[in-house]
């Protein structure tokens, strides 16, 4: 039979009126049958037919002592519990609950933990007993008398005044000891509760007057509150949030919300669980800077000094940012512009940032995006949820205290999505400077105005970015530092800033340019500059470690190129250098990576055979299609070239790119793959002192390529003198530092046929395409002269 808010203990003796058909038939059966019936809670009382899951699956197996039919046909029984007993399974019956069950043993044998345990037990409901007058004396009396511990504590358990789920847990406790240690706990607590009234009635009624039933009232709420820790600090609270209100600078319809949000909480009593929730809103609200804002130092000449103290090179990013404040002097209000720096680690996007913030005389807030992948992260969550709290942005915002600050979001690219939304979604009406004006975020729900912040983003590749996402920012690639801007950032700031952290005098360590070089070319591979100060660090505590061992600590270090191997050790990489003569079937490529530009040789080899085209090297699908493209180029220039038709059917062409373990991809290999193949199948050399870089299409057009500065460095770096560029890349030209594109040769090529020219090394007064004559054509020209000399 499942009851509704009653646990029967064993030993206990209860009067149940039950009303519930089944019920009724289960009590009929089981008095009729003389068996016992197992009494279960209901896990929810308003339940009037529960299922089998609705009811827990421990109970009491009691005896029905007596059945009283009552007038309005209910019933009315007396029934004592004998034993706990726990479901095992239930069998199907159509007029009530029945099922199979195990009777739960609780003879135990008493130890001396149980005595003392029993002892305690005793004590403490004596305690209880005194101090309760709801328990009669008869009780205390009977329950003094019992002399096993099990029977002893079900009795307890059923004069305390424990809630249904309470009572539930002890009773399927299993453990003696655990159920002895749970009811323990439960009357030390009313003990102490009981206490604790008594002591505040006590108060109350010192200061009490006979007819003040009002004021009697009021100061017993004030004196729970005094023994709760708040007392007249607490309602000054209320008066000092009222007052901090009502000063804060906000919108109208911020206030009203916020006044409204204060009556709540007045209303409501202190130990409400939605107390803390409103009072947390409300001070999300008056937190928020939403008028207070830092005065921007629009100087154009300071902003520039600031960003050029900071930052060596970036100079679109500096004109962008400079660009702005420009504009801000003429106009009062400009809609914060959404920059998005995008370029390798280590370049200094974040630090980027910061200086602005200085440049602009603003504070700075930064938010890490990587791996966010909830879009409440971003709009905040709704208030009906437990643990609700604003998302990153509102709270970034109240952290740096006022309304236009310059907000970093780092690594834009980094974020995810899955079942609980996509973020990037969410940024886009926080990145749009027509939406951001009233940005919603879900736990505020009041409009808030972001659209005087500075935000800037930074991201590795434009590749993780969503399409929509990019449409509203205005992208500036960070392309990386070149070898002599690395250069001037050593020299500058990463070696006078490691010298002074280790523990050196200005003087003590003086780095030549070769050394600094060394470090740059052999020791890192980056576009950054985070290895490289990583390296000089490591040189420092070189250092220090050889002049203590020399015990010499007045001793001055001159680092040169040589220096380097013996602190540092064996160098980590190569820089690729130009061949020491001309080759055949061996061309210098200029390949575009993450940490920079790089030489690429790609050679081939012919071998007789049947045809095949075999390309190794670890490459990537697209540099895959275009040696087949380099190959149908040559095939189609075949006659121009002097070869057979057929040559191609009697050859196995092997193209390899060296250091197959390092991937390789790109569309910037055609005409170097194109001019390699040509070499190998005229068995004419290459020049050695010459690198390119270009895509190739069918017809033999050279196609424009990306990274033309980081190639062009690696050109020079290389010792290349001679440089095939696309045609098309002319206008990227103007990006390469001047002193590059003076040291280098560069020749413009808009055909592979301009490409063979410059590449191929041949004899005197030879060509490598020779003109082809069709017989047809050479028959009737002949004719055509010879009517005309006629």
């Amino acid at each position: 039979m499942p009851l509704r808010d009653i646990v029967i203990f064993p030993h206990m003796v209860a009067p149940l009126v039950v009303g519930r058909k089944k019920s009724i038939l289960a009590l009929e059966d089981a008095m009729e049958k003389r068996t016992e019936i197992l009494l279960v809670t209901q896990k929810d009382s308003t339940v009037d037919d529960p299922e089998e899951d609705g009811i827990y699956t421990y109970g009491t197996l009691a005896s029905v002592m007596q059945l009283l039919r009552l007038p309005d046909g209910t019933i009315k029984a007396l029934v004592e519990g004998r034993s706990r007993a726990r479901i095992v399974s239930y069998v199907p019956n159509d007029n009530f609950l029945q099922a199979e069950v195990e009777e739960l043993s609780d003879d135990i044998e008493k130890t001396g933990d149980i005595v003392a345990y029993e002892r305690e037990l005793r004590k403490f409901f004596e305690e209880y007993a005194a101090g309760n007058k709801k328990i009669a004396k008869e009780v205390v009396k009977s329950v003094a008398a019992i002399e096993e511990p099990v029977k002893l504590l079900d009795i307890i358990c059923s004069h305390l005044p424990l809630k249904a789920n309470e009572k539930q847990e002890i009773l399927e406790c299993d453990e003696i000891v655990v159920r002895i240690e749970k009811v323990l706990e439960v009357i030390h607590r009313e003990i102490e509760l009981a206490e604790l009234e008594k002591s505040i009635n006590a108060k109350v009624k010192m200061r009490m007057g006979k007819t003040q039933r009002n004021y009697y009232l009021g100061e017993k709420v004030r004196e729970i509150q005094t023994e709760m820790g708040q007392g007249e600090d607490g309602l000054d609270e209320m008066g000092e949030l009222e007052e901090t209100i009502k000063k804060k600078k906000m919108p109208q319809l911020a206030r009203e919300k916020a006044v409204k949000e204060l009556k709540k909480l007045k209303n409501m009593p202190p130990m409400s669980a939605e107390t803390t929730v409103v009072r947390n809103y409300i001070d999300c609200i008056v937190n928020l800077p939403w008028q207070k804002k830092s005065k921007s130092q629009l100087d154009i000449a300071k902003a520039e000094k600031i960003l050029d103290e900071d930052h060596y090179g970036l100079t679109k990013t500096k004109e962008r940012i400079l660009e702005y404040l420009a504009v801000q002097t003429q106009v009062k209000k400009i809609k914060g512009p959404i920059l998005c720096l995008v370029g390798p680690p280590g370049v200094g996007k974040t630090s980027i940032c910061r200086s602005i913030a200085r440049a602009m005389g603003r504070k700075f807030a930064r938010l890490s995006l990587g791996g966010v992948r909830d879009e409440a992260e971003i709009r905040g969550h709704r208030r009906t949820y437990i643990g609700a709290m604003p998302g990153k942005i509102i709270q970034s915002m109240q952290k740096v205290d006022v309304a236009n600050p310059v907000f970093c979001l780092d690594e834009v690219d980094k974020m995810s999505m899955d079942f609980r939304g996509d973020p990037s979604s969410a940024l886009l009406e926080v990145l749009d400077p027509e939406q951001n004006t009233a940005f919603n975020d879900h736990y505020l729900d009041i409009d808030y105005d972001l659209s005087e912040v500075f935000f800037i983003t930074t991201a590795n590749n434009l590749h993780g970015i969503p399409v929509p996402l990019q449409d509203r920012m205005e992208i500036i690639q960070i392309r990386g530092y070149t070898e002599q801007e690395k250069l001037k950032i050593a020299e500058g700031y990463l070696i006078p800033k490691q010298v002074e952290a280790n523990g050196f005098a200005t003087d003590d360590i003086q780095m030549t340019d070769g050394a600094t070089l060394e470090i740059i070319r052999r020791y890192t591979r980056e576009a950054g500059v985070r290895n490289l100060e990583r390296n000089i660090a490591s040189l420092c505590r070189k250092i220090a470690r050889d002049r203590l061992k020399r015990n010499d600590p007045e001793k001055k270090y001159r680092i040169s190129a040589q220096s380097i191997l013996k602190f540092l050790g064996t160098p980590k990489y190569r820089f690729g250098l130009a061949e020491e003569q001309d080759e055949v079937g061996l061309t210098t490529g200029l390949a575009w990576t993450e940490v920079g530009g790089e030489l690429l040789q790609i050679e081939a080899t012919l071998m007789p055979g049947a045809g095949k085209l075999i390309i190794t090297g670890k490459l990537g699908d697209v540099m895959q299609e275009s040696a087949q493209a380099a190959l149908s180029y040559v095939r189609s220039r075949g006659d121009m070239l002097g070869l057979e038709s057929d040559f191609y059917q009697k050859l196995d062409i092997h193209i390899h790119v060296p250091e197959g373990a390092i991937p390789k991809d790109g569309p910037s290999a055609g005409i170097t793959i194109a001019t390699t193949l040509v070499s190998a199948l005229l068995k004419a050399p290459v020049r050695h002192e010459l690198a390119m870089t270009g895509e190739i299409t069918l017809r033999g057009r050279v196609l424009p390529i990306g990274g033309l500065t980081e190639k062009l460095l690696a050109a020079k770096r290389g010792n290349i003198t001679h440089v095939l560029i696309p045609k098309d890349n002319e206008r990227d030209l103007d990006d390469v530092p001047a002193k590059i594109r003076k040291s280098l040769s560069i020749t413009l090529v808009e055909h592979m046929d301009n490409v063979l020219e410059h590449a191929i090394v041949l004899k005197e007064g030879e060509t490598v395409l020779k003109p082809v004559v069709v017989p047809e054509v050479a028959a009737e020209a002949k004719e055509l002269e010879h009517n005309s000399a006629h």
